[in-house]
């Protein structure tokens, strides 16, 4: 191992680079859906050794020292995202007649910005960087203040956080109701970049026991936690509430062609009007995924009857629409991407509206620039979805609330307000349809999953071709269906677990384990700097 890691110390220019970009890439193997979690104790141990090799002397000065850390990270940063986001590129070949130009922006376009923050992450190190397990800390710090400010700079986008690489399985997610997504990430980074220790040696005892330490305590406290999951649920108020999850699998080309839709709206009435099994009591309520209504609602008073057809009495239909608002005299409706519930009579009885848009598919940034150079949404909609004010909770007849995620929208932990606190469910709707068989799908489960142990409240996901599943208070999946399985799940709402999570306490916890990495950075990088003078 030290010869291993003087090697890597050592290495220069292109050589330098390539093995950055490398590992990266080998650490998005933790990812879903590999989820080989030790493919990161690979990718940060050669960071970890990069890094020293880019920190050694100190000719040059701190400008010398940023920049050359900087640029370290933003390649390591690059390889990671290029091999876990390569499938937003499947999105613009849906219509690659007018798109497909635009798949490097993509596949490479997108990747390097989000590498900026991993950039920035490996620069903060390197301020701090010392020669013993002191590093370890300064790198989990800087990652940890990389990923706080992805997770909402330009509208953030915090997907494949690398908190998610350490969480395959239930029993290794329920850390993340204590410490949230971004204490985490601080924690696993740490773990993760411990063997580099062995190729060092300064500092290898302690360093090594602290993460075996944290990693012990995170398979600990998740052996636990589901140990008791059972008798907690079955401790707190349980929903007599049966749900029929609806995954259709309507190709998205075909949902953009109008001349179909007719078709389209059958198949799901088809689905939802199904028998269930035997045993099985029929779906109080019934879920249809995101933007499946191929009509605006308020103005085809037949979808509504023909709803009303199938629906059996009391029975509830949520399903993702297109809700249009009218803007005022000479200007064009504004349209929201939006989720309705309807009773068994055809009426519109509650309703919420996206909130958290997605840039480039939904809405147009800087729209005025991006137009005069010919770049228009994904999503054709004129003008773009318009962003709801607020998310509004869903609460049937029967008192039953979902607090409704749309589509990407799971994947913002810090967006879930207190109104979740009044839920009975979380609800996650969603068209993955745009990007295919493809990792995309089940990283983004695996991401709607851990919203449900964060809140304590079990998940209802409904996806227009997978995956679609019904998962408890503990990330446990009850009952799914995998991609492009065409079908219908009929389960039941179970009851909530006691959750220690709100948005106070896990920004406590994350200032709180950074300010611990501070520490032992800044008295390692002190020792480390009194050696040297």
């Amino acid at each position: 191992m030290e010869r291993l890691a003087g090697k890597v110390m050592l290495l220069w220019g292109w050589q330098r680079a390539l093995l950055a970009i490398a590992a990266g890439a080998i650490g998005a193997l933790a990812l879903p859906p590999v989820g080989f979690f030790a493919a990161f104790f690979v990718s940060f141990t050669l960071l970890v050794w990069l890094m020293d090799g880019s920190t050694a002397g100190s000719e040059g000065g701190f400008f010398r020292r940023f920049r050359s850390t900087f640029i370290l990270g933003w390649l390591f940063g690059f390889g990671y995202f290029v091999a876990g986001l390569w499938w937003l590129g499947n999105a613009l070949l849906v219509d690659s007649d007018e798109f497909a130009w635009a798949l490097p922006l993509a596949v490479f376009g997108l990747p390097a910005y989000l590498a900026l923050f991993y950039g920035l992450a490996a620069a903060i190190a390197g301020i701090l960087w010392s020669d013993g397990l002191g590093r370890l800390a300064a790198l989990s710090l800087g990652f940890g203040i990389g990923e706080w400010l992805r997770s909402f700079i330009l509208t953030g986008f915090p997907w494949n956080t690398i908190a998610y690489g350490i969480m395959p399985i239930p029993m290794m997610m329920q850390s993340a109701g204590i410490v949230g997504i971004g204490g985490l990430s601080m924690l696993a980074v740490f773990i993760f970049a411990a063997p580099a220790l062995i190729g060092t040696r300064k500092g290898m005892v302690g360093g090594l026991a602290i993460a075996v330490l944290l990693f012990a305590a995170h398979l600990g406290y998740g052996a636990w936690r589901l140990h008791g999951a059972d008798a907690m649920m079955a401790a707190r108020p349980q929903q007599d509430v049966s749900v029929r999850l609806v995954q259709p699998v309507i190709d998205q080309a075909r949902k953009m062609d109008n001349s179909d839709r007719v078709a389209i709206f059958e198949e799901h009435l088809a689905l939802s009007s199904a028998p269930p099994s035997e045993g099985v009591k029929r779906p109080d309520v019934i879920v249809w995924p995101e933007t499946s209504l191929p009509f605006i609602l308020t103005q085809n008073q037949d979808a509504l009857a023909r709803i009303a057809d199938v629906l059996q009495d009391g029975q509830v239909l949520i399903a993702g629409a297109v809700r249009a608002e009218d803007a005022g005299p000479g200007r064009p409706p504004r349209y929201y991407n939006s989720v309705y519930a309807i009773d068994s009579q055809g009426q519109i009885i509650g309703a919420s509206d996206k909130v958290h848009l997605t840039p480039f598919g939904e809405y147009l940034p800087y729209e005025d620039f991006f137009n005069s150079i010919g770049v228009g949404n994904v999503v054709d909609m004129p003008g773009g979805y318009t962003a709801g004010s607020r998310r509004s909770l869903i609460t049937l007849p029967s008192g039953v609330s979902f607090y409704p995620l749309i589509c990407y929208e799971a994947i913002f932990p810090d967006e879930i307000s207190l109104e979740a606190e009044k839920a009975s469910v979380i609800l996650n709707i969603t068209n993955d349809a745009w990007f295919g068989i493809t990792p995309g799908p089940y990283q983004h489960f695996q991401q709607a999953r851990v919203r449900a142990i964060e809140t304590g409240l079990p998940l209802i996901r409904d996806a227009n071709n997978g995956i679609s599943a019904v998962v408890d208070p503990f990330g446990r999946i009850s009952t799914g269906l995998d991609l492009n399985h065409k079908s219908v799940i009929d389960s039941t709402i179970g009851g909530g677990a006691v959750s220690h999570w709100n948005n106070f306490s896990r920004q406590t916890h994350l200032w709180l384990i950074a300010a611990a990495m501070f520490l032992i950075a800044a008295i390692s990088r002190q020792g480390f700097k009194s050696r040297v003078n």
